[in-house]
């Protein structure tokens, strides 16, 4: 009887090994679910960042500037047309020595982004009230699309006669070209917020504002901030309108009006720094505010994952 006991459990150990059960299957999945979840996050090295992030753009503006200085050098057009880097850097500094150009820079990056707050203030809801409720999308969706497409510079007109020249005109004209964007954005957002995302709200009890808060809202976010960052480009783009067009001393001096002043005394070089410093802001702004919100939302929901 032993010899048949010890020849049953030989036969056991050399035979094919149990099946899973439903159970392992189960403890399985949950595992390899467990280590997708478990995303070794690490800080990039600063010498990283240097490399990847801040060399390219620099050597493409060193670039930029020797295709510039070459193009002036080989007589392309004249002087007064296409003037030396080195004529750009003596207006900058011009200005830098008298000190007026953080005051300039100020002028229209506190106008810009205070119209933008409220913008933003106008724009949030509004685009709530359209994505949530049928009859206003059906009667106001079209012609926030419609704005969206008018150029802004075409507000600048009728907001000089209505307001007159000043700086509630400036933010009127910031409204009319942002609002639109924005409102859009978070209505394009909350389009793509998937129905079973609501209805488990709904089970869970957040219905009404708390369900627009917790449920719609977090998952309308990348929608929202796209339309954040092109209602902050229309906000830009329509003061610089706003500022060339309607230059008057008691507005201030700022980008705009800079731009303006160089026309008027065919100042190339001024011309030209008021270009490139317009541009700068706008790099900035994104680099500063938009581009860390961007990769908070991506690393947020495990999309922005290096191996």
């Amino acid at each position: 009887m032993a010899s048949t006991d010890i020849k049953s459990a030989e036969d056991r150990a050399d035979g094919p090994p149990p099946a899973k059960t439903p159970a392992d299957d189960l403890a399985g999945l949950e595992a390899g679910l467990d280590a997708l979840d478990a995303v070794q996050v690490r800080r990039t090295p600063v010498r990283e960042v240097l490399l990847g992030k801040v060399v390219p753009p620099v050597v493409a503006v060193v670039l930029v500037v020797l295709v510039w200085q070459l193009l002036v050098e080989a007589k392309v057009t004249e002087d007064y047309k296409l003037p030396p880097p080195s004529a750009v850097w003596d207006s900058l500094t011009d200005m830098w020595l008298a000190g007026t150009l953080l005051e300039v820079v100020w002028t229209s990056v506190s106008r810009g982004l205070f119209g933008f707050l409220m913008a933003v203030a106008i724009g949030t809801p509004l685009g709530l009230l359209v994505a949530r409720v049928k009859l206003v999308r059906a009667g106001i969706g079209p012609i926030l699309s419609g704005l969206q497409s008018l150029p802004s510079v075409a507000w600048v007109a009728p907001a000089v006669i209505w307001l007159g020249l000043n700086d509630q005109m400036m933010y009127a004209v910031i409204l009319l070209g942002a609002v639109p964007s924005i409102a859009n954005g978070l209505v394009s957002g909350v389009d793509q917020v998937p129905p079973l995302f609501l209805r488990a709200g709904r089970t869970l009890g957040a219905t009404g504002l708390r369900g627009t808060w917790h449920i719609v809202l977090p998952a309308a976010l990348p929608g929202y901030l796209a339309g954040l960052k092109q209602g902050w480009a229309f906000s830009w783009r329509s003061l610089m309108a706003a500022e060339i067009i309607a230059s008057s001393p008691d507005l201030g001096l700022g980008l705009g009006q800079l731009l303006e002043n160089g026309r008027n005394n065919f100042d190339m070089p001024g011309i030209f720094l008021s270009i490139l410093l317009i541009l700068f802001v706008g790099i900035a702004i994104d680099l500063l505010i938009f581009s860390p919100l961007e990769r908070w939302v991506l690393r947020s929901r495990g999309l922005l994952v290096k191996s």
